[in-house]
């Protein structure tokens, strides 16, 4: 398990910076191999700048054939975090309007950084929204050889107009 890093004492660290290699089996991500790689956590006084590479291979099912393949994932890149105190929730009103410019990602410059949540999130982001097995032929679901498809009787009279225009 990768131990969290305490933001302050990067400062403390040669070139205020952590670099440390892994190899890991994340609680809340099932692979098939361990996840390996690189990770460099360094202070830039108002925010963290984290570069990381790694690679696993994960099992998913094709949303296509519904069969299971396994595909290799990587991540190779660099993130900054912005550290920046949080307010206290009980001064803030119950509603407020946010700008666009306020979406972003901080971390309490006295607290802690989770390297592993933080390679978690970016394995997640890094799997397919389409999941297919095979992107040049991919079959699809077999569909059961039938000499005529079965017409759920409530779609019989629809099936009758359909073949009376038909002729």
């Amino acid at each position: 398990m990768m131990e969290r890093i305490f933001i302050p004492r990067l400062l403390k660290a040669p070139e205020q910076q952590e670099q440390f290699a892994f190899e890991e089996n994340l609680a809340d991500l099932e692979t098939l191999t361990p996840v390996r790689g690189e990770m460099r956590v360094a202070h830039r006084q108002n925010y963290l700048e984290v570069v990381g590479t790694a690679e696993t291979i994960v099992t998913l099912t094709c949303d296509r054939c519904l069969q299971n393949y396994n595909t290799r994932l990587r991540i190779q890149l660099t993130e900054l975090l912005w550290l920046h105190q949080a307010e206290d929730a009980t001064t803030l009103p119950s509603e407020r309007e946010v700008n666009l410019d306020e979406l972003e990602e901080s971390l309490d410059p006295h607290g802690y950084f989770e390297p592993e949540t933080w390679l978690y999130e970016q394995l997640c982001l890094e799997m397919p929204l389409r999941k297919v097995c095979d992107p040049n032929g991919c079959p699809g679901a077999e569909q059961p050889e039938e000499e005529m498809p079965t017409i759920d009787h409530r779609w019989a009279k629809l099936a009758d107009l359909k073949e009376q225009l038909s002729s």
